[in-house]
């Protein structure tokens, strides 16, 4: 049977799937396993009586953040945006209702751990943090709000325009927790920076953002403290876990002593799998170990990069970009703090620190990126 020119030259469009972007996120998910269990084993055999009480728990949080993140990513994005049939109201509002309520009732009956009341219990399941929540909500409702008018970013105002539909939840995380309103600070700016063609005012935009941080920073007596505990680690008290961070950087080498043969962990530095876990690989793993996770963390912002370029529209774009600056501040920001670049902030190291509601919610943004490769259509 004949076929036309036409017919030849017609080809069919597929979907795709970022498949690399999934390979890198369970090796991340499972390389953060083996090293909660180096970094945890021996405290948890000290308290609980259980090597693997914390690598358990993690695994738990991980397993599930897998199945969601895998469910998420068949689901069209834009229903986020889009109404639903039965209560006329978008998903995307009621998270941000619900998110609002939660930040309002953790700062009234939160868990006060460590000085600070940023967690809701949730009884044998741990506590639950909202403020990782709220990324979630700052990023899709911030792409929603931009996306509704990209060109009126063009100006001053229209930025204002998405920053006070931020602010109410900016506002209620800064309160309680500095490091992660600057977070969601990022993402927020990140996103209106794409979108906008002109850039020129952002300058205003960062000197103003820096002079309401400084504010919070100076004025309030325990981040100030932090400061000076930066410059002066070795011989301010506070500075401990900082100074034991870098004794084990250092004793590290180019390889490593191997894996689960850290001397830091064993109490030098106090709950090495959360925040502090960074400094564990690098004594264990050595600069190679650091510079080949760095390297892992690069890739998976340019497979992100890449499927946020190639978006089928600006709300997937946006959206992506969101979860790009989410993962790029936080890996940043957590690797300066454990080489004393900056000033001691809680930041856990995306997909690797110890924390039930930080992968979780890492892994359901995950979803949503590769929901929006699935929705890029390919020529086969």
């Amino acid at each position: 049977m004949n076929r036309t020119a036409g017919e030849t030259n017609k080809k069919k469009l597929h979907s795709y799937y970022d498949y690399s972007l999934l390979f890198l996120i369970l090796f991340m998910v499972c390389f953060g396993l083996v090293m909660i269990y180096s970094t945890s084993s021996y405290n948890a055999q000290r308290i609980y009586d259980d090597a693997t009480h914390f690598l358990q728990r993690q695994a738990l949080f991980g397993g599930a953040g897998i199945l969601i993140m895998l469910f998420v990513s068949k689901i069209d994005y834009r229903i986020y945006v889009t109404n639903l049939p039965v209560i006329r109201l978008k998903p995307i509002t009621i998270l941000y209702i619900l998110c609002i309520f939660l930040q309002i009732y953790v700062l009234i009956f939160g868990e006060v751990i460590k000085g600070a009341k940023r967690w809701i219990s949730l009884g044998p399941l741990g506590n639950f943090q909202p403020s990782e929540l709220t990324k979630i909500a700052v990023i899709i409702f911030t792409a929603y709000i931009v996306n509704i008018a990209p060109r009126k970013l063009d100006k001053f105002r229209g930025f204002l325009r998405v920053v006070l539909f931020i602010v109410p939840l900016l506002g209620l995380i800064l309160i309680e927790n500095f490091s992660t309103a600057l977070v969601i600070g990022v993402i927020m700016v990140s996103i209106c920076f794409v979108a906008s063609k002109k850039k020129a005012y952002y300058i205003i935009s960062g000197l103003l953002f820096g002079a309401i941080g400084a504010i919070f920073i100076f004025f309030v007596s325990y981040r100030s403290e932090r400061i000076t505990v930066w410059l002066n680690v070795e011989t301010e008290e506070k500075g401990y876990q900082i100074l034991q961070g870098l004794y084990a950087i250092g004793s590290g080498g180019i390889f490593g002593k191997g894996l689960g043969e850290s001397m830091q962990k064993l109490g030098f530095i106090p709950e090495s799998h959360n925040d502090m876990i960074f400094s564990v690989i690098c004594e264990e793993l050595g600069l190679f170990g650091a510079f080949a996770l760095i390297l892992l963390f690069i890739l998976m912002i340019w497979r992100i990069f890449i499927i946020a370029i190639n978006a089928p529209d600006l709300l997937g774009g946006l959206i992506a970009t969101g979860v790009l600056a989410h993962i790029a501040i936080q890996v940043l920001l957590n690797i300066a703090v454990v080489t004393n670049t900056i000033p001691s902030t809680g930041i856990p190291l995306p997909f690797i620190s110890y924390g039930g509601s930080s992968v979780m919610v890492i892994l359901f943004e995950m979803g949503i990126v590769l929901s929006i490769s699935n929705q890029i259509k390919g020529e086969r």
